[in-house]
């Protein structure tokens, strides 16, 4: 990657695509990939992939978050993949026969990485979803997961900024890291539970930041992202 901004990712949260794509126009020079999810996705389909594509040259992130039965998932990776994204998500916890075959898939054309526990849980909400107590911390679960995606010929994985260090020391610098849950220092409390700032993150070694309410909800949303490039450049020169 170039640039430290290229290691932002922007989600374009948003169901209306004509918002979507004003927030592309604006920041296509900001960031260097481009996240769609689930709501934009569901209401107007590929047409969303394609109207990014026409405006920007960065990289497109299908953040469909895939858990169904193998032969399923590995069809619908199939049709993510002929869309020409960079990037797709699954549920690590589907275990190690649906990666495996979303692996298959998507043809080493898609990066695909595991979803491996949601920056919105916390250790109390793992327990309560009767996951084993041995999980409570939620980075032992996080590894775990990792490793199962790594073995699978998953890309990467998506954790948050608390375990990038130890996902990076156990399973290489090519196992790729992207981190959501990025709040700068003195944002308001939101739905997130295990945040980081962008240096933190990188720092630890995420590869990419998922950035949206700080970008987005900021009075100039250029220059957010542009002060998110500068922290991420920091962490960079610091970890070298």
């Amino acid at each position: 990657m170039a640039h430290p901004k290229d290691r932002i990712i922007f989600p374009l949260d948003l169901p209306e695509l004509d918002k979507a794509l004003e927030f592309v126009g604006l920041l296509k020079d900001d960031v260097g990939v481009f996240k769609i999810g689930l709501e934009l996705f569901v209401r107007n389909g590929p047409r969303a992939v394609e109207a990014v594509k026409k405006i920007t040259g960065a990289g497109i992130f299908l953040d469909m978050k895939f858990h169904d039965i193998p032969e399923t998932v590995k069809g619908a990776i199939r049709s993510a993949s002929a869309l020409g994204v960079e990037f797709v998500t699954v549920h690590a916890e589907g275990g190690s026969a649906l990666m495996k075959a979303v692996a298959e898939g998507s043809g080493k054309k898609t990066k695909v990485l595991g979803v491996t526990v949601l920056t919105s849980l916390s250790s109390d909400d793992l327990v309560e979803a009767g996951l084993d107590p041995k999980y409570r911390d939620p980075s032992e679960l996080v590894v775990a997961r990792a490793r199962l995606a790594k073995a699978a010929g998953l890309s990467g994985i998506v954790c948050s900024g608390r375990e990038a260090g130890i996902v990076k020391k156990e399973l290489g610098e090519d196992f790729l890291v992207v981190t959501p849950g990025i709040r700068p220092k003195d944002s308001p409390p939101d739905d997130q539970k295990r945040l980081s700032t962008p240096y933190e993150a990188v720092y630890s070694g995420a590869d990419y930041i998922v950035v949206g309410r700080p970008i987005r909800n900021a009075p100039d949303p250029r220059k957010a992202a542009s002060l998110i490039a500068d922290e991420i450049d920091r962490a960079l020169k610091d970890r070298a």
